[in-house]
């Protein structure tokens, strides 16, 4: 490709330079010789001795201006491969990146200077670099935590399954639904990838529209209440019956709900938690408070990384799937706000929504 284009730039350009210089050269020559003609017929009486003077010195105009022209032509020929060498060199090395990268090597950059088109196509390149490394590594690790999740209950129904096949275990009720509990761990993990790749498709899109925040809390409340019941842990709300929120009713629910969940799931029994709704600042605000466990300062800033769990140590007894505050968070910023965590070993944690109010 180097040769082909360097070459192809380099014809275009001798070939304009030489067509203009022929151009010019072949138009001097007869305006030379157009003028000699009307100078010799507007002066037939004039007697001189020198006719061989006016024919030399037009053939040595004539010969002048074709040698100037050969010299152009020479000179364009150097100087268009060379500039066309400048010119294919920087999409050359583009070139070359993009072919690394089709091979695996994802952290390969384009090296250009200054600010022209060519450097802004470099630094669009670089910037594809880095999000085809992030998407990839993302894909890896997505693999990897999917096949570590799967494997976990499939494991456990298959020693169940041979257990009771081979009839070392009794059909017991209770041991039916441990496989029962599998299969619902399965279940909801694949409920919860569909949601989250279904939220960070490009064709995402909410179905907005202006609904009042009181509405929304209830029946989220009305969702899981059944579950804090059976925990007895208690669910309590307040929230002003004015506000009103610019956002997709059903989204909302599954937001306040995946938190209300997993506010439940780290709160022991007799505990308390609290989901309030207020005004401050021209935004709305909703906050889901608990009187958990608590999450340690180390594993703060990661909980909404997808499959992250603080305590290794509960995956199966009262950990989820790792997503819920993934989608929690990929919604909360669909609907153009942020969500923020507060929490202290042993306290308890406090998730915040900011999203835009609706005048």
């Amino acid at each position: 490709m180097n040769r082909r284009l360097h070459t192809r730039l380099a014809l275009i350009m001798i070939g304009f330079a030489a067509g203009i210089i022929l151009i010019s050269s072949v138009s001097v020559i007869l305006t030379t010789h157009y003028h000699f003609a009307i100078y010799k017929s507007q002066a037939p009486g004039m007697n001189h001795d020198l006719p061989q003077l006016d024919y030399h010195l037009e053939q040595a105009l004539v010969q002048t201006i074709i040698w100037t022209c050969l010299a152009s032509i020479v000179l364009a020929v150097f100087l268009g491969f060379y500039v066309a060498k400048r010119i294919s060199a920087p999409l050359v090395h583009m070139k070359q990146v993009a072919e690394r990268m089709t091979i695996g090597e994802w952290g390969s950059r384009v090296s250009l200077q200054g600010q022209d088109e060519l450097a802004e196509l470099g630094t669009s390149l670089n910037t594809l670099a880095e999000q085809l490394q992030r998407q990839e590594q993302l894909r890896v690790t997505m693999t990897e935590d999917i096949a570590h999740e799967l494997r976990t209950p499939l494991t456990t129904l298959k020693s169940h399954m041979r257990a009771l096949e081979d009839g070392i275990w009794a059909p017991t009720p209770e041991r039916i639904h441990s496989c029962y509990e599998e299969i619902e761990r399965l279940t909801q993990l694949v409920t919860e990838l569909e949601d989250l790749m279904q939220v960070e498709s490009p064709g995402f899109q909410l179905a907005q529209r202006e609904v009042p925040l009181s509405a929304v809390i209830e029946r989220s409340v009305e969702l899981a209440a059944a579950a804090y019941r059976e925990k007895n842990v208690h669910l309590k709300r307040s929230v002003d019956p004015g506000i009103r929120v610019y956002a997709d009713h059903d989204r909302m629910i599954q937001i306040l709900v995946n938190l209300l969940t997993n506010a439940l799931r780290f709160t022991p029994s007799q505990g308390e938690v609290r989901i309030q709704g207020s005004e401050e600042s021209g935004n709305v605000l909703l906050v889901v408070q608990d009187t958990g466990i608590g999450i340690s300062q180390e594993d703060l800033p990661y909980v909404f990384e997808r499959f992250y769990r603080s305590d290794k140590s509960r995956l199966r007894s009262t950990g989820g799937s790792g997503l819920g505050l993934t989608i929690v968070k990929q919604l909360t910023a669909a609907h153009g706000g942020q969500i923020r965590v507060e929490s202290q070993t042993g306290i308890g944690t406090k998730f915040t929504i900011q999203l835009p109010n609706v005048y």
